[in-house]
């Protein structure tokens, strides 16, 4: 039985998350389907990013992903297989691939779509379906498409570094309005080189140690901890920031001319 997990931004309003699940069940009643998430923000590849790369390989290996974010970018002439580290990931040639994955992909595949065909999503879908099933039936993807295609690659965002700080982007605001910013524990201490630290945001708002939990301190005070993806958290105890501070996803359109308040800034001392 083959375990499948659904990524999207198609949100949970309408009828386009069921009728995706119902159209693999179609193809075999037996597939295993888990959410990830259908709460993807429209066109943000960042955001994308992090959630997929940071849940794919919690699952067990040979794990199909179908991953249906910005599908119709441009125009569909086939979609995307790819291989990694022993999970296997469907999604659009709109450079979404390159930035969920940690490096290149073992195996990759351009699944071609019918060029008579309305290349809508559930079209996408059955597409995929039936791949999988293939597979799951023996078929090598190499027999199901142009291997080794050539597909848009897109950079993943990274921190701006300098001799004494680090700056991120803030990439994910969880239901709580916990800020997430690209910066990992990794590139956070090889940067820090064991000075003390200020992270800054909204001109005046400084955190000056990093928390094991929120527990550190007290109720409605801000704090800074690592998550369980070890990216850096700007968050408050029982609290709200991104509304309490003004902070906001940067990709937000509206919010454009106030790019401050879409950056930590960690300066090292």
């Amino acid at each position: 039985m083959a375990l499948i997990t659904l990524t999207s931004d198609f949100g949970l309003q309408d009828y386009i998350a069921g009728a995706v699940r119902g159209q693999l069940l179609q193809i075999d009643s037996t597939f295993r389907i888990h959410d990830i998430s259908h709460q993807i923000a429209p066109f943000n590849y960042p955001q994308a990013a992090y959630i997929c790369r940071n849940a794919i390989w919690q699952f067990p290996e040979n794990t199909y992903h179908i991953i249906l974010v910005n599908l119709f970018e441009q125009k569909p002439e086939h979609l995307i297989f790819a291989s990694s580290n022993g999970q296997f990931i469907f999604c659009a040639d709109n450079g979404l691939l390159d930035m969920i994955l940690p490096g290149k992909p073992d195996k990759i595949v351009g699944l071609p779509l019918d060029k008579n065909e309305i290349k809508n999503t559930l079209y996408c879908t059955r597409q995929i379906g039936q791949a999988i099933f293939a597979m799951e039936a023996g078929a090598l993807p190499e027999t199901m498409g142009d291997p080794d295609i050539k597909y848009i690659q897109k950079n993943d965002l990274r921190p701006l570094l300098g001799d004494n700080y680090i700056e991120g982007q803030i990439i994910f605001i969880d239901k709580f309005e916990n800020v997430i910013v690209n910066i990992t524990r990794d590139e956070f201490e090889a940067q820090r080189k064991g000075r003390s630290f200020r992270i800054v945001f909204k001109r005046n708002e400084i955190i000056d140690r990093i928390s094991e939990s929120y527990a550190d301190v007290a109720l409605g005070e801000k704090l800074a901890i690592f998550n369980s993806a070890n990216y850096l958290e700007v968050a408050i105890n029982k609290g709200n920031a991104a509304g309490l501070f003004g902070l906001q996803d940067f990709t937000d359109q509206s919010l454009q001319h106030h790019l401050f308040y879409q950056t930590v800034k960690v300066y090292f001392e």
